[in-house]
């Protein structure tokens, strides 16, 4: 295994998927020095992206020097989001790279569990239940096992169940449960094959006066066992705060909403001692464990050399330091294998690299490949110092093509060279491993055990260019990558990717079905390579009838496409199917679409899934025809209301009045528009006037923090935080005889079978008498909520809100969801 954490390292310090490399300055050399030259480690955990305390990990990393990683349970896919409309898997693999951003910025390292975060949760039980506590408990194991932490922190307390999301609550306790195993040779055997045990030295807890509910509480309580430290030092290396780097770290989490600001002064921070050694010296987390190289055999004489570096480090001219960087170089290839040295060794390479202003790249010709296919990789070298360095070779990574350079690369002559490179035939897509197979219903099914907690496919395409410094060959790996200059961003890199040679997608993700008439259907093949013939046929169950049984393709040039049309039938019962693409190619089936995530603060993300569309034939009735959509934080509720046969218009917030809304048959909220639409304020009076003159306005869920006004609706309408989270909570009608629940429609509780996630979440909690409440639900062993769906009716028109999940029920085609909101668009038509 250890031969994955270094990859893991350099990843943080040399480069990212996607982006142009990081080229350190003298400065950053500096601090890299000092890092080089402290071995203790802190691995801090918690539940989600976004839980960690970017304050804490970024002044370990760069205050205290330490490998300072942090372990998140989850990949957030149960969250919502706030810049688009995925959700699931699909916000996982987001929120995965915005860990990545926030690690890039604080200097933190990223690891995870298998655990799929499901959502919300009130209990840590029902979290390990659906979890399947064991298996992730093994991860948590492995973590400790493979990062070796002396000291791990948690952030939230095992001991306060029931307080707080119970997958919070859940990550501390498995971090204590784990603390022990973890140096147990009889928990998880298997590991042992890949790894070793590990005992780390302490463990604590993340404390704060939140934790205790006020200032006052957190002041009484006992200290004795608390260590505090001020993280609002500066860095003049870099000429921020430490606060300010933490705020930048924090702020990568856009799909969550949590931009911050930054900060500056003393920010005291508080840990508590919940086990293990005792510190010696109080105030000093590492107190009693040896940091310096004396704590490896071997190692002193490497501290001497590195010291000698460090004191007379000039930074006018890092490449004076070459000569004794190369020496302590020997000293550390020379170790015993172990985990620092192989730590170690990948740090005092990038530091080389640097200290010589040596660039070495490798560029492919083409964004993306297929197995068994030829690309062109470019190599570029440039030595920018005075000091001689022989290229002596390079390659490409698998099956490793190779040119024997044996240039000496003087000072700021350039080095060009290419090689044409195949694509081994049983290469693996540049996919999410993690996705690559069907999921249990609470973990991720990962098939090689080494690969286990790792935040990304490792790039098996890669470079190697031998540099000789002096009379010692080292080895560099670069990422193969794509790079292209935007007239408006310039230099832009990508991630070279491996694909199928044949993807398809459907024009539909979902196709809805309210009466038996038959329903066209495109396929979009794209072909990833030249000259692609096949043939193509959809596979569902009997009951639905496909035309035609098959058809070909004949796609001449690489990227190009075919629209392939089949008419699909429904049975004549409400029915539910996958509808899956086969496409025959060259001897194999192929049934994946590529989905390609494109947001600014991450590199661009191409995932390989399986290809699907969802048919539904929906014993559904509607009444009006038109609706009105205002954006909110992003779902797909315009797309699945035109399923079901409505036309829906986008309405822009700033052209609201009278006139242009008296149109409509119903105006829907996107999820948290009162949050997010900052002008809505402003037009909350044209939208009621809406309402009073016979319109139907429709608000789905908002949070109660940071609503842009202060009266959502004509009547008193206050938010909770109020939520059911088990998806199959029992559902009971409190007015049975209410039109919403009776037209066009009538609504049953078989309407609530497959619900997904949860029933809803942010119920009201208090009303006017003018609302009437519709339902009444509840999570186990808890009071019921009758604030899902409040109904009131306002002048001629209805005002409706409802915290009713509608947003995670579509995407999934959950028959009565449907069949409630075209009620609800329906009322009093």
């Amino acid at each position: 295994m250890h031969k994955f954490l270094p990859y893991i390292f350099f990843l943080v310090i040399i480069s990212v998927q996607g982006q142009a490399p990081k080229k350190l300055n003298s400065a950053e050399i500096d601090q890299a020095l000092k890092k080089l030259n402290f071995l203790g480690s802190v691995l801090y955990i918690a539940a989600h992206p976004d839980d960690e305390n970017t304050r804490l990990i970024s002044y370990f990393s760069n205050e205290v020097n330490a490998r300072t990683g942090y372990l998140s349970i989850t990949r957030g896919d149960g969250g919502q989001n706030l810049i688009g409309s995925e959700l699931k898997e699909l916000l996982g693999v987001i929120r995965t790279q915005e860990l990545l951003a926030a690690r890039r910025i604080d200097g933190g390292e990223q690891r995870f569990t298998r655990a799929i975060d499901f959502g919300y949760t009130k209990t840590p039980e029902e979290s390990m239940e659906i979890w399947d506590k064991e298996v992730v408990l093994g991860d948590v194991v492995w973590a400790i096992r493979t990062f070796k932490p002396d000291v791990i922190i948690n952030r939230f307390n095992h001991r306060t169940s029931g307080e707080t999301h119970g997958q919070h609550t859940a990550s501390a306790l498995l971090s204590v449960e784990a603390f022990n195993l973890a140096n147990n040779k009889d928990a998880y055997p298997e590991q042992l094959n890949y790894t070793k045990t590990f005992s780390p030295t302490r463990l604590y807890f993340n404390t704060s006066p939140w934790f205790y509910g006020s200032q006052d509480e957190f002041d009484k309580a006992d200290k004795s066992n608390f260590i505090q430290f001020d993280t609002g030092v500066y860095f003049p290396w870099n000429g921020l705060s430490n606060p300010e780097i933490a705020a930048l770290s924090r702020s990568q989490h856009r799909s969550q909403g949590f931009g911050s600001s930054g900060s500056r002064g003393s920010q005291i921070e508080y840990v508590e001692l919940i086990d293990g050694k005792v510190p010696e010296i109080k105030g000093d987390i590492f107190a009693g464990i040896d940091t310096s190289w004396n704590r490896l055999k071997d190692g002193a004489a490497i501290g001497k050399v590195l010291k000698e570096v460090q004191e007379n480090y000039n930074f006018r001219d890092p490449s004076e330091s070459l000569p004794k960087l190369i020496e302590a170089y020997k000293l550390i290839n020379n170790l015993e294998d172990g985990y620092w040295k192989n730590i170690k060794k990948l740090e005092i390479k990038d530091i080389i690299l640097a200290c010589s202003g040596l660039y070495i790249e490798a560029l492919s010709n083409v964004s993306y490949s297929t197995p068994n296919q030829s690309i062109d990789v470019k190599f570029e070298a440039i030595n920018r110092s005075a000091v001689p360095v022989e290229l002596s070779s390079v390659s490409v990574l698998p099956d490793s093509p190779s040119l024997e350079s044996n240039k000496v690369l003087l000072n700021n002559e350039n080095w060009n060279e290419k090689l044409s490179y195949t694509i081994p035939k049983d290469a693996i897509y540049t996919s999410p491993y993690w996705l690559n197979n069907n999921s249990n219903l609470g973990t991720y099914v990962v098939e090689d055990p080494k690969m286990i907690g790792l935040s990304e496919t490792p790039r098996v395409t890669k470079a190697i260019f031998n540099l000789k410094f002096y009379d010692e060959t080292i080895s560099f790996e670069k990422e193969l990558v794509y790079k292209t200059t935007d007239p408006v961003k310039g230099e832009v890199y990508q991630p070279f990717e491996i694909v199928p040679p044949v993807v398809t997608s459907f024009s539909d993700k979902v196709l809805i079905y309210t009466n038996g008439e038959p329903k066209k259907i495109d396929l979009i093949v794209t072909a990833n390579q030249k000259d692609a013939k096949g043939k193509v046929s959809l596979k569902a169950p009997d009951t639905w009838k496909i035309e035609p049984k098959e058809t070909s393709f004949d796609i001449k040039n690489n990227a190009g496409t075919a629209t392939l049309s089949f008419i699909v039938t429904p049975p004549k019962e409400q029915s539910e199917a996958d509808l899956i693409p086969e496409i025959s190619f060259e001897g194999k089936v192929y049934s994946n679409e590529i989905i390609k995530l494109d947001y600014e603060h991450i590199p661009l993300q191409t995932l390989v899934l399986p290809a699907k569309s969802k048919l539904v034939k929906l014993d559904i009735k509607k009444k009006g025809e038109l609706v009105g959509y205002i954006d909110g934080a992003g779902d797909v509720i315009p797309e699945s209301l035109e399923q079901i046969g409505y036309k829906v218009v986008k309405i822009n917030p700033d052209d609201i009045n009278a006139a242009s809304l008296a149109k409509f048959d119903a105006i829907v909220l996107g999820i948290r528009a009162y949050n997010m639409v900052d002008i809505l304020k402003f037009k909350q009076t044209e939208l009621l006037k809406y309402v009073e003159n016979g319109g139907t306005l429709i608000s789905q869920y908002n949070t109660n923090r940071g609503l842009v006004l202060d009266n959502l609706a004509p009547y008193k309408l206050e938010l909770s935080r109020d939520r059911v989270t088990e998806e199959d909570a029992e559902v009971e009608f409190l007015d049975p005889q209410h039109p919403v629940l009776n037209t066009p429609n009538k609504i049953t509780p078989k309407d609530f079978e497959n619900w997904v996630q949860e029933r809803g979440l942010y119920f009201s909690d208090s009303w006017a008498p003018e609302f009437t409440p519709i339902f009444s639900m509840h999570d186990k062993n808890e009071a019921n909520s009758n604030g899902s769906l409040l109904i009131a009716k306002y002048g001629k028109g209805h005002y409706i809100y409802t915290g009713l999940s509608f947003f995670r029920q579509f995407p999934d085609a959950v028959p009565g969801a449907f069949r409630l909101f075209a009620n609800l668009i329906s009322i009093g038509k």
